[in-house]
């Protein structure tokens, strides 16, 4: 199986590049897997063929997708924060460039399985308390925009039988390890990670403000499973909601109190931020997973163990000396 991955060395692309290449159940085994992504990281294995690029370059673009290939996960994009910053480079990144992507997919002979990560920021306005699988996207934001214009384009490729697509909304993913970036969720991440650090950090919305998440673990398999989704199973409706956990920053501050004790808590304050407020307040805080879990899709089991999972990854990944 030959699999291209943009937006490779990314937290998300780098994960799911790596558990791709070690095989899962249902999946033939990867032969090759064209990473793609603005600058390579370091995955150690042979099958792995690193193209440095932006997939804004239309050439950049044809030159990645080889004949052969069996699937393409679609991860690259210009996050929330600065699409809504930088207006023409999110609208050249998350929609030109998925377009120029499916257009060189649809001039393979074989339409290859199109994976491509949505997100929920997709949806606003007026919206119940838990939202239903099938409702229809009213974006509030840039970001929220143009991806919804991707999620179409993805339907309608699939409808011409130029690919075989599916669309996977993500939740937001937590916990993300390293520096926070210009998402304007960053800050679910991290008020779990900075106060284990040792630093003090800011919750920038209302405490009581609720969110849908989904660890880095689950949502890597998530994603390897919609390579084996069965698009017919799908129907007519190629995007699902991808399983996550409905909680609020007061909850995750519960459950980094109980976890790793009260002085680590008590290094996150708020302080209300309304450009973030803007933009993440309109998202919704809780869906219906009932289809996406039929498909096959797993949701993390509670709070507490996603910050526990964060905690072992940081424990492994801490140098010897300190």
């Amino acid at each position: 199986m030959k699999i291209l991955v943009t937006g490779a060395a990314g937290f998300l692309g780098s994960r799911l590049a790596r558990a791709l290449l070690a095989g899962a159940p249902g999946l033939p085994k990867v032969s090759k897997l064209v990473a793609v992504d603005i600058a390579a990281c370091h995955i150690d294995d042979p099958r792995v063929d690193w193209k440095t690029g932006t997939i804004a370059d239309d050439r950049f673009t044809n030159s990645v997708v080889e004949a052969d290939v069996d699937a393409v996960y679609h991860l690259a994009a210009v996050v929330s924060g600065q699409a809504e910053a930088e207006f023409d480079v999110g609208m050249r990144v998350n929609v030109d460039a998925t377009r120029a992507l499916l257009e060189v997919c649809r001039r393979l002979e074989k339409p290859p399985r199109f994976i491509f990560t949505s997100t929920l920021a997709v949806f606003g306005g007026s919206l119940p308390a838990i939202v239903p699988d099938d409702i229809a996207v009213v974006p509030q934001s840039s970001y929220g925009s143009e991806k919804a214009i991707a999620e179409l384009l993805v339907n309608e490729y699939s409808r011409k039988r130029f690919i075989d697509g599916i669309v996977c909304r993500l939740p937001t993913v937590a916990v993300r390890s390293g520096t926070a970036n210009a998402a304007a969720s960053s800050f679910v991440s991290g008020i779990i990670r900075e106060p284990l650090a040792g630093i003090d950090t800011v919750c920038p919305v209302p405490l009581g403000t609720r969110f849908w998440i989904t660890s880095p673990e689950l949502v890597t398999a998530n994603l390897v499973h919609a390579a084996r989704v069965q698009t017919s199973d799908l129907e007519d409706r190629r995007t699902v909601n991808l399983p996550g956990l409905s909680v609020t920053p007061e909850e995750i501050l519960d459950s980094l109190e109980r976890v790793a004790g009260p002085a680590v808590r008590a290094r996150v304050r708020c302080e209300l931020d309304q450009r973030i407020m803007h933009i993440v307040c309109t998202w919704p805080g809780a869906f219906d997973a009932s289809r996406a879990l039929r498909l096959g899709f797993s949701a993390d089991r509670d709070i507490d163990s996603i910050v526990r999972q964060f905690m072992a990854e940081r424990l492994h990944e801490r140098p010897k000396s300190e």
